[in-house]
Parts: structure tokens; C-alpha cells; sequence
């Protein structure tokens, strides 16, 4: 049957607005649940009409069975919303034993001819306008919408500040009315009115149409598939959602959920998804879209936000191809808090629809929907996510291992525990305990998931840390068997690469990453392969302009100071240590600081402090504890150069070719020990090029 349907309702003092999901007494906002909400739209538009409790909830909650109480509840809720007092009946009319009847006049604005709601879909389907008219799910799935008209202006680009950049203007295909199908005549210009000629059947011309339509489709999905494989991998960036409630206890879905779908697409070759460090700084705050695009270097966006109900949860996302200035596909999913776990699948699989991507089988098979996990499990690992994203490593740390208390079987769990216990191990100096416990994680994630890219990734980061660059490569490799354009596997192996005095080879796998992705690793790990071949003015364009992590304020003194540029290389040495004085790279910048100001007892002072934190703790990355040894060398210890150089070496950072043009080391190129540690050093290095190349 079809009816009219308005987006806004007004009643008495109230407004029902159906564009913002709002019920409105004079201008302000009553807060409802999303049932709720759903509950009243149903009878607003059916007002007059006795709805039965059967009609209603077949209407609600479809394909499945809920009890009648929940039903009651909601009417219950709606009349504490309207203010009416028990024997009432100026909204709500109970037919005992039947149903329920809006009573109120009901006054419509901006009509549109749609099939009525009940006995078809939830209002929450019908509320939201995309073009999916799929079948109306369960709670937990999307909620896909009805057609609207044939041009329909979309939300603005700039999310979250009400005031856009451009307005996004799409057609939408609605589905055929009644009319529509119907053979139309027309009056020519001689007055004649056409009709279907009576030689043609007409469902010969039906099938013709459909043939045709056919046809037309096939070549337009060819011509798309070819057009995609021509151009290379889409670029798309997963912003965090945001929460419309902002209540901190729920703040941390936000960024755990998008990284949640960044993870399920990281399978996907034909994809190349910004990962979720990049995304990071977008988080709360309002989005300017195209910039946001010109600043990950991406052709499209997905944005969302969400607003939780005690356990009702309700999440809205649109993905923007933001060259062409059309969403190409938007959603909502209502569902019950302990079906987190069905948004990154149900999100997932609508982008690769949206995008039209191509999957091979075994792509296809990785992208099925995840294994049931503890509803409370799954909680503590997103919690863990967002605070690993914090730099927070101890509190993540707290939150995935009572997560793996609770369900030991979820693989991520496993795999972002052993990234936090080695990001503790590296920058907190967290130690020999902590490396050996980030291991065991994430075998325990490899053999659930054995084909799991995170879990490649961070394993071979930790051996690469620890000294061990050749278990690393082997399986990095496999990694980019499973996603060859998968930026940051690229980018370890650069990083393993350059561990081992292959410094080109490195420079092109991280050129390769950084091609894929431009803020791959950009403010946690430095293009030092560059830096390392002597091309310091490349290794300074190559980092971030930020002047706010420590980690890169000293890696741009670091350049600066090969440079002979001292006193820009002191300031930013000081920088970086004034940013945060706990990391190893901080304090080294601060004793080179200290030589450049003639200050050379603090400066040793410094580094002894730093190196007997190393031996206590049992802390493992060769590569930084080198710059220790470069510094005590430029200090004029040699004596303490030579002793954290072995250290360096015995522990696997053994880049020969490094070594031998290393500015910094020339006051040791006389001693006998270290002429012994660059023949250590050249030896592995060889074996390493006679394995890997």
C-alpha cells in the first residue's frame, strides 16, 4: 500500500524530526532510545490507525521472536517521553487486547510517496536514504533505507561541524511505483497520442529490456574491474567514529572500532587502507573531508559516528569518493552492545560493495565473518586498542591480558598484546621479560590465525629488534604474499633490510611503502637508510613537518647534526627532550646536545645513566643502542664506544656499509677492537646478502 510519508510530524508542542532521528517539545531536544524512537515513528505515521501488537513487532524487531513485554516497554517509554499521565489518552490509545492507536492530529511537512512501513520494514530503514533497498535485517545488521527521489542533496563534506565545504549531489536510482511500471503514452507534436505498436508483444519487450539491462550492466562491471586494475589499488582512510553522546566511558569505541575495520580490509590487494596510527589524530574533533583526503593522500573517505543506549547501540557511516564528490554508499546498524563484534564485518563488506572491488578466493575466505568471542573480551581488546594508540602501553597491556583472560581464542588479542609488551620493551624500557612475553603473544596469535598480517608484521618487528633480522625477513615475505600492497609489511622489510647493511634495498621497499601509503610509520619510524648512504638532505624531507613527537624532533637534529648545522641540530635535540625525556633517542639527542655546547661530563653523565637502564633491563634494539655508541664516541669515551658498539653488534644490528662511512665513529677507526667488531659485522652482513639476495 502506499502512503505519504513527511520528515517532520508535528503534534501538540512536539516535532518529530525523521532527518535527525529527534523528537523535539518546543524546539528542544527529548531524549529517546533508538527503539523507542523507531517505536513512535510507526504510529505517528499510521495515527488514526489501530496498529495490532503483532503488526508492531513483526515491524520492529523482524525475523525474530521477542517477547510482548518488550513491546509494552516501549509504549511505556513513549508516553514518560510525551509527558502523559497514566488514564491519558491524548497520545497513545491502548486497544485492550489488540494494539495501539496514535490519537493525536498528526501534521506532516515535505511529502514523498513511500511503501508504508508497516508489515514491510523498521522505520530506521526507511529514515535513513541510501540506495539499498536489501532486505531489512535483524538487529545487528545494516538497516538499509528506502529509495527517495531521483536527486537528492547529501550530507555536507565537512563532518561534525554543520557548516560544509560542498554539498554532495547523487542520483539515486528509486525503485519503480506502480506508475512507473505502467506503459506511459505521450502526445506528439501533432496532437497524436503514441501507444505500443501491436505487433510487439509486450512481454516480448520486457524481456528484451531486461536482456538489454543485462548486457549493459556486464560491460559496465567489466569496464570498471578493468579501469580499477589500470589505476592500481584504491586509497580509502577509515576515520574514527564519532560519539554523539560523549561520554568517556564509550569515547574509546570510537578509534577501536575503525582500526577494527582497518584490520578486516589489511586482506584486501586491491585496497590500499591508511592504517589506523595515521587516522589516529583525526579523533574527536571536526573533519573537513577534502582536506582530510589531500592530507592521507586518499580518493576516499568513510566517516560514521555512534550513540549508546545503555546496551543499545546504534552506528551511522557513509563512504565519500571524495574526487567525484558522490557518497557511494551509507548505513545504519542498530544492535544490542554484545554484537560488536558484526560491525567490522557488516562495515567491511559494504566498502568492497561501495568500491566494487574484485576479491580472489582466498581473500574472499579471509574477509568471512569473524569467530564468536566473549562479549566482555571483545570489550577489553577494543579498550586495549584505543589505549595502545594512547601510547599507553602499560594500561594496554592491563586491558588485552584480561581479555585473553576471559576468551584466550581471539588472535588480534594476542597480536596487539604482544605489540604492546614490545612498544613497553622498546621506548619504556620494558626489558628482556617483556620481549620474551611479546613473542609467545604472538605465536599464540599465529597459531589461531596463522595467516594473520598483523601478526607477521609485529613478529617480525620484535625479531628485527631483538637481533634477529633473519627470522624476520622470511616473514615479512609471506606476509606480502597474502597483500603484495600492503604498505607497512614494505615498510618492516625496509626496516630489516637496513639492519643489515642493505641500505638501497632499503630505501626502495620504504620508497615502495611510502608510494602505497605517505603516512606509513611517519612519526614512529625514520627513513634512516637515507641517512646511512650519506643523503642527509633526502633523509630530512623524508620526515614528518611535525615539531610535536620527540621521536622525530630528534631524528631532525639527528640529520641536522651530520649537517655540521650545530645549533639547529641542538635545538632540535632539545626539543626532543623536552617532549618527552623517558625514551633512549630523547636522552641521546640531550648528551650530543650537551658536546655541541661544550658541556661533555653531562652529557656522559647522560648516557652511562641510559646504559645501565639497557643492561639491567635486558633492552634489545640494536639500532638505537648504536646511537648510544656514536655518542660516547663524539664525547671521547672510547673505551665506553667500543663497549655499547659490541653490545650493538652481538645483538644484530650489524650494517656494515653504515659502518664504514659513519662520521661519528672516526675517533675509534684506530682501535684494534674496533677493527675486530667491523669484521663481525661484515661477516654476517654477507651471509645475510648470500641468503636474502
Amino acid at each position: 500500500m502506499l502512503q505519504k510519508t513527511h520528515h517532520l510530524y508535528e503534534f501538540g508542542p512536539f516535532v518529530l524530526d525523521t532527518a535527525q532521528h529527534a523528537l523535539l517539545r518546543n524546539g528542544e531536544p527529548v531524549p529517546l532510545t533508538p527503539k523507542t524512537y523507531d517505536t513512535l515513528l510507526v504510529l505517528v505515521r499510521n495515527s488514526g490507525k489501530m496498529l495490532s501488537k503483532e503488526e508492531l513487532m513483526n515491524t520492529l524487531w523482524p525475523d525474530r521472536f521477542v517477547e510482548e513485554s518488550n513491546l509494552t516497554q516501549q509504549i511505556s517509554m513513549i508516553r514518560k517521553a510525551l509527558a502523559e499521565s497514566p488514564g491519558e489518552h491524548r497520545y497513545i490509545v491502548t486497544v485492550p487486547g489488540r494494539g495501539y492507536r496514535f490519537a493525536a492530529a498528526v501534521r506532516g511537512r515535505c511529502n514523498q510517496e513511500v511503501e508504508s512501513l508497516v508489515g514491510h520494514r523498521p522505520p530506521s530503514e526507511a529514515v535513513i536514504e541510501t540506495e539499498d533497498r536489501g532486505k531489512g535485517g535483524d538487529e545487528g545488521r545494516q538497516a538499509p533505507t528506502a529509495g527517495a527521489a531521483s536527486e537528492e542533496t547529501i550530507t555536507p563534506l565537512r563532518v561534525g561541524s554543520g557548516v560544509g565545504l560542498a554539498t554532495v549531489r547523487k542520483e539515486l536510482q528509486a525503485p519503480a511505483t506502480a506508475e512507473d511500471v505502467q506503459p506511459r503514452s505521450r502526445v506528439g507534436e501533432t496532437g497524436t497520442e503514441l501507444r505500443w505498436p501491436k505487433q510487439i508483444p509486450k512481454p516480448m519487450l520486457v524481456l528484451v529490456g531486461i536482456a538489454l539491462g543485462a548486457l549493459i550492466y556486464s560491460l559496465y562491471r567489466q569496464q570498471s574491474i578493468r579501469r580499477h586494475a589500470t589505476q592500481g589499488p584504491r586509497s580509502l582512510a577509515i576515520l574514527p567514529f564519532r560519539n554523539l553522546r560523549h561520554d568517556a566511558d564509550s569515547d574509546f569505541l570510537g578509534f577501536s572500532l575503525a582500526d577494527a575495520v582497518i584490520t578486516k580490509l589489511g586482506y584486501v590487494s586491491a585496497l590500499t587502507v591508511r592504517p589506523s596510527y595515521a587516522v589516529e589524530k583525526y579523533r574527536s574533533q571536526a573533519i573537513d573531508i577534502p582536506r582530510v583526503a589531500v592530507d592521507l593522500n586518499v580518493d576516499t573517505v568513510l566517516t560514521g559516528n555512534f550513540i549508546r543506549e545503555g546496551d543499545d547501540l546504534r552506528i551511522t557511516s557513509q563512504l565519500i569518493d571524495v574526487k567525484a564528490q558522490r557518497i557511494l554508499w551509507r548505513g545504519t546498524f542498530d544492535l544490542k552492545y554484545e554484537k560488536l563484534l558484526t560491525v567490522q564485518d557488516d562495515v567491511a563488506q559494504q566498502i568492497i560493495e561501495g568500491l566494487e572491488l574484485s576479491l580472489s578466493p582466498a581473500e574472499g575466505e579471509r574477509l568471512k565473518p569473524e569467530k564468536p568471542i566473549d562479549p566482555f573480551a571483545y570489550e577489553y581488546y577494543l579498550r586495549g586498542v584505543d589505549l595502545y594508540a594512547r601510547s599507553d602501553f602499560p594500561m594496554a597491556i592491563k586491558m588485552l591480558e584480561k581479555s585473553t583472560e576471559i576468551d584466550p581464542n581471539y588472535g588480534l588479542t594476542w597480536a596487539y598484546l604482544g605489540r604492546s609488551y614490545n612498544a613497553n620493551a622498546s621506548f619504556q624500557f620494558g626489558g628482556r621479560e617483556h620481549y620474551q612475553k611479546a613473542q609467545a603473544a604472538f605465536e599464540r596469535a599465529l597459531f589461531l590465525q596463522p595467516a594473520q598480517i598483523e601478526a607477521h608484521i609485529y613478529m617480525a618487528n620484535l625479531f628485527t629488534d631483538t637481533g634477529r633480522v633473519e627470522r624476520a625477513v622470511p616473514l615479512l615475505k609471506e606476509a606480502l604474499k597474502t597483500n603484495p600492497n600492503h604498505a607497512e609489511v614494505h615498510w618492516e622489510l625496509g626496516y630489516a633490510y637496513r639492519f643489515a647493511g642493505m641500505l638501497k634495498e632499503s630505501v626502495s621497499e620504504c620508497e615502495r611503502a611510502r608510494q602505497l601509503d605517505p603516512s606509513v610509520k611517519l612519526n614512529s619510524s625514520a627513513l634512516n637508510s637515507y641517512l646511512y648512504l650519506g643523503q642527509y638532505d633526502k633523509f630530512l624531507q623524508s620526515l614528518p613537518k611535525t615539531n610535536d613527537v620527540a621521536f622525530v624532533a630528534f631524528y631532525r637534529g639527528f640529520g641536522e647534526y651530520y649537517k655540521k648545522d650545530w645549533d639547529q641540530a641542538a635545538k632540535q635535540f632539545d626539543r626532543a627532550f623536552e617532549l618527552d625525556p623517558s625514551i633512549l633517542h630523547a636522552q641521546v639527542g640531550r648528551a650530543l646536545s650537551d658536546a655541541i655546547g661544550h658541556q661533555s661530563p653531562k652529557g656522559l653523565e647522560i648516557l652511562h645513566q641510559a646504559e645501565e637502564k639497557i643492561q639491567e633491563r635486558g633492552v634489545r634494539d640494536p639500532e638505537a643502542i648504536y646511537k648510544v655508541a656514536q655518542a660516547y664516541a663524539v664525547l671521547g669515551d672510547k673505551v665506553s664506544a667500543l663497549r655499547v658498539l659490541q653490545y650493538s653488534v652481538q645483538n644484530g644490528f650489524f650494517s656494515y656499509p653504515y659502518f664504514m662511512t659513519d662520521p661519528l665513529l672516526d675517533s675509534l677507526r684506530n682501535e684494534a677492537e674496533f677493527t675486530r667488531l667491523m669484521e663481525v659485522a661484515h661477516q654476517r652482513h654477507m651471509a645475510f646478502k648470500d641468503r636474502f639476495f
